[in-house]
């Protein structure tokens, strides 16, 4: 379980504003060996720039930062983003940031000092506010993101078709051989037809994406995947 959720976090992308430098190095230094990318920031208008170069997938961000605040940068992304996930830390526990920061839709309120537990519980929720059925491990190495149509290995991404993705999920998720009938029906309109030479390409560019040896074909009848190089959620 602690791998699944480990390598789930390697597939995403954190932001992370603190204006005390010696509290941003520390938890930068954690958030680099858990994601793939990690940016920081020293105030909110530092955080917006880096938040509109990189747009990641989680924002950390302390709420009292000099004379701006957290709550204004998470405000003013909103504005445009309703999806981008934001944990909020504080040395508050004042009732009108909660209620305030409350309204802003955050996965985690964390109340300094930021422990290490503290961190992974708010984590973990970033990782459950995506439904269970959007992030697929396929090895310990290797991650499905469904919602964006991502492969990744933890150093590299590789954006998978439309096609695709519904082949792998279906795969994925039916957890058995897929037929080639299946398949036609899974990624083809009713006006178009897979041809064997087609279907093959298809299943070969597939494979260019996925962990060498997943894909498997079994003769005549269908494709599944290897089950000795994944791990279940």
């Amino acid at each position: 379980m602690k791998n699944n959720f480990m390598n789930k976090l390697n597939a995403f992308s954190v932001l992370y504003a603190e204006d005390e430098e010696g509290i941003r190095n520390n938890i930068e230094e954690i958030l680099r060996h858990l994601f793939k990318e990690v940016s920081t920031a020293k105030n909110a208008s530092d955080a917006y720039k880096k938040y509109i170069q990189n747009k990641p997938d989680l924002i950390i961000t302390d709420i009292k930062m000099g004379n701006e605040t957290g709550i204004d940068l998470i405000k003013k992304i909103r504005e445009t983003d309703s999806k981008t996930r934001v944990i909020v830390t504080s040395a508050h526990t004042d009732l009108d940031y909660l209620l305030e920061a409350t309204q802003l839709h955050l996965i985690k309120y964390i109340v300094k000092p930021i422990t290490n537990d503290k961190l992974m519980e708010a984590l973990e929720s970033f990782i459950k506010s995506f439904d269970d059925n959007k992030i697929y491990n396929l090895n310990e190495n290797w991650v499905f993101n469904s919602s964006k149509s991502v492969v990744s290995n933890g150093t590299e991404d590789f954006i998978l078709t439309k096609k695709e993705a519904i082949f792998l999920k279906l795969l994925i998720t039916k957890n058995r051989v897929i037929s080639y009938e299946e398949l036609e029906n899974a990624i083809c309109d009713d006006d178009s037809i897979l041809t064997s030479n087609a279907m093959r390409l298809f299943v070969k560019n597939l494979r260019k994406k996925l962990p060498d040896n997943f894909l498997k074909n079994m003769q005549g009848i269908g494709y599944y995947y290897n089950t000795k190089t994944s791990e279940s959620n």
